[in-house]
């Protein structure tokens, strides 16, 4: 018990191992926490609201602690009753976050956590509720940027000192979406919080994210009358085009695009002309919107507002996200863009009655945000405090993610590693980008992966990872939804419960390299694919008003 065995971090069946810690049993009963004392452990008082054993709870009986640190952030910590291997994760949550819920994902495989072996916790981020009026409140704004994901760690490390009697000798963050951003202010606000982090499709660029991407989105496929004019029934015929164009660019045809960057696709292409029926075909109006949400928002000039906007190959994803089933249904986008507007994107609020159509999409109001740049965000690639502790971490993303463009954590890593250097960078960063991969998971790729198991092999016995093995099962799949939906918005149905039968694997190396097939055997057997450069060449930090939002201050 408390080895980690690692199935997927070498493709050839190779094993990777985390240290052998032995469990570790508890000093006092879990119902005596309630009323141990927390004093000057964070910069505001603890109150523990419930220490119960949960003894029926999985995948082990824990004991499960709530509580909050004044005066709103709450939280939850599970501990195990006789099983913890001296390890805490805590994990992130997604959207404008608002409740805690504990979700170890991405890990299948990972023994310890399928045993039940680690101290877990997550916090609210400072607020209740899937709204954002909360950012009303400048200091909730803070607990939402940053202090609330702090705050919880430093309260549930001294919980798990208390109830062990020791504290954990591993420390890991996982998260994808707003949790992935909350991953990486980890690593730049608190660098020594944690010795290894996964920070999955990173909304590193929340501000813009969340004003300019999604409001562009939801505008350019709005009419007049605010009815949306391309519907999710055409987006198979556009999918079908651009793969058909250039799923073969990677020099293989396997319905899917290794890097969407060299896929010059024009939608043009499936643009309605005469005798052909509106079926099978999009109106030029359509392709007018298809064209605007490859280009991604900008102003007048042609300068952007955004790194990029979603790539070729994820048209599929854009349903239920700014792509509704039919003209009079809500935009998802829509949504996210205006309460992020109206309570959190400026240091005054607009009025209530402002819209998303009040919006200008111009310089003046990007530099508007760049206050709330520097409180949400976290794009410093200062991580030297980070790499000096020996913390690990490892940067994860879908191309075909309709959330949030894989390009904004391409330039994250590229900027690592312009001031950190690329040895040094090598020494403590992995980035992973999965062809055909959706929000966080589900899509056409394969996306099924354990990142935990490898940062903790990395962290505790130094096996840094190489190709990481995806896995895509048989069944419908769907993109996944990045968190609680604002009021009055229904998110996306999940992705359905799939087959367990697996129908490809596929090994994933770390980028810059991408998988290539070595020519023989099936193309659907991760054993048949090697890691090689690519042969194309790209700009990894691309031209936009944001660019200086990758340099380097202090951590």
């Amino acid at each position: 018990m408390g080895k980690v065995i690692c199935f997927s971090l070498f493709f050839f069946a190779s094993r990777a191992y985390s240290a052998d810690l032995a469990p570790v049993a508890p000093v006092m009963d879990c119902a005596q926490l309630k009323s141990a004392d927390f004093a000057g452990v964070t910069d505001a008082a603890i109150h523990i609201i419930a220490a119960t054993p949960v003894k029926i709870g999985q995948p082990a009986p824990y004991c499960d602690v709530t509580g909050s640190v004044s005066p709103h952030v709450e939280f939850e910590v599970r501990l195990p009753l006789s099983s913890w291997t001296q390890r805490f994760l805590q994990t992130g949550c997604g959207g404008l976050c608002g409740n805690t819920n504990i979700r170890v994902s991405n890990a299948e495989n990972c023994a310890v956590a399928e045993r039940g072996e680690i101290a877990l916790a997550s916090t609210d981020m400072g607020h209740q509720g899937m709204g954002g009026d909360w950012g009303d409140d400048p200091s909730l704004r803070i607990d939402f940027a940053y202090r609330g994901v702090h705050v919880t760690t430093l309260a549930a490390k001294a919980i798990i000192a208390k109830y062990y009697g020791r504290p954990p000798k591993y420390s890991y963050f996982s998260g994808c979406s707003d949790g992935g951003r909350e991953a990486l202010i980890e690593v730049q606000r608190y660098p020594n919080d944690f010795d290894g982090i996964t920070a999955g499709a990173p909304a590193m660029n929340f501000i813009t994210q969340n004003t300019f991407y999604h409001g562009w989105n939801a505008r350019v496929n709005t009419d007049s009358s605010g009815r949306a004019i391309l519907t999710a029934d055409k987006l198979p015929i556009l999918h079908a085009a651009v793969i058909a164009a250039c799923d073969a660019a990677d020099g293989l045809k396997d319905g899917l695009i290794s890097d969407p960057r060299a896929c010059h696709f024009d939608p043009a292409a499936v643009q309605c002309k005469a005798g052909i029926s509106p079926d099978t075909c999009l109106t030029p109006e359509q392709v007018d919107v298809v064209r605007k949400l490859y280009q991604g928002a900008h102003d007048s000039e042609g300068h952007k507002l955004v790194i990029g906007g979603p790539q070729p190959g994820s048209e599929l994803a854009w349903e239920g996200v700014y792509v509704p089933k039919n003209p009079s249904q809500p935009i998802m986008s829509k949504m996210f863009s205006t309460e992020t507007i109206k309570h959190l994107a400026f240091e005054k609020n607009p009025p209530p009655a402002f819209t998303l159509a009040d919006l200008h999409f111009d310089q003046d109001t990007f530099n508007a945000l760049k206050k709330a740049h520097e409180l949400y965000d976290s794009t410093n690639p200062n991580l030297t405090t980070f790499a000096a502790h020996g913390g690990k971490l490892i940067l994860w993303h879908g191309w075909a993610d309709p959330h949030i463009s894989p390009l904004n954590t391409i330039a994250y890593f590229s900027a690592v590693r312009g001031f950190m250097g690329v040895a040094r960078s090598q020494e403590f960063l992995r980035l992973y980008l999965f062809p055909g991969g959706y929000h966080c998971g589900g899509g056409e790729g394969p996306f099924d992966v354990d990142v935990l198991s490898p940062i903790m092999a990395w962290v505790e016995s130094g096996a840094a990872p190489d190709a990481l093995i995806a896995s895509h099962r048989a069944g419908p799949s769907g993109p996944m939804p990045s968190g609680p939906p604002p009021p009055g918005m229904r998110l996306p149905p999940a992705v359905e419960r799939q087959p367990p039968k697996v129908d490809r694997t596929r090994p994933v190396f770390p980028y810059p390299l991408v998988a290539t097939y070595t020519g023989k055997g099936s193309i659907d057997n991760a054993a048949n694919f090697v890691g090689k450069p690519s042969k194309e060449k790209f700009n990894d930090q691309p031209d936009w008003l944001g660019a200086s939002f990758y340099a380097a201050n202090k951590p």
